[in-house]
């Protein structure tokens, strides 16, 4: 059993690099903020609004868990903030494979997420491209703690995609 999964932050590539990581190895893909939509039945910004970011992160974790638990080979795309719970943390490093931060700064990140910000919940009350320095900031330790890997998410997919395809097949 092998498995490759991304972290970082919103629109950093995750769920762009996934399905075709996982294409290219002929491994299945699971997009943990879609399975997590599927379990909740209702998109995560209408979850949060609902039900407030602890009930979110408690669903996460549960989906996390599931996922990981799960036998075979994978490529996981974790959401930006799964990396927030120590309990998460421990499961990442105990069960996700290969675990690779795509780092990027957050000046493209803010970018990125206001030319799309894909339903995704505001984080502090704020626009969602407006609070990425700050978000960022407190999430990027805790991606780089579970990172057997960091790349430069800035590099063009093509690139990312063949760096990562090369790291599993060549691990040393």
């Amino acid at each position: 059993m092998r498995r490759l999964s991304l972290v970082g932050y919103r629109a950093c590539g995750k769920s762009t690099l996934g399905p075709l990581v996982a294409s290219r190895l002929a491994w299945p893909f699971t997009d943990l903020d879609q399975a997590i939509t599927a379990r909740i039945g209702m998109p995560i910004a209408a979850y949060f609004s609902a039900h407030g970011e602890a009930a979110f992160r408690d669903a996460e974790a549960a989906e996390l868990r599931t996922t990981l638990e799960k036998p075979g080979n994978l490529v996981l795309a974790t959401g930006g903030g799964c990396v927030l719970r120590e309990e998460n943390r421990g499961i990442l490093r105990a069960s996700a494979g290969l675990c690779v931060y795509l780092a990027v700064p957050a000046e493209i990140l803010r970018q990125r997420l206001a030319a799309h910000a894909g339903g995704r919940p505001s984080l502090t009350g704020g626009n969602v491209a407006d609070e990425v320095s700050h978000v960022l900031a407190l999430r990027e330790p805790l991606y780089r703690a579970v990172a057997d890997v960091v790349l430069d998410g800035t590099k063009p997919i093509a690139e990312l995609l063949e760096a990562l395809v090369g790291i599993v097949e060549n691990p040393g």
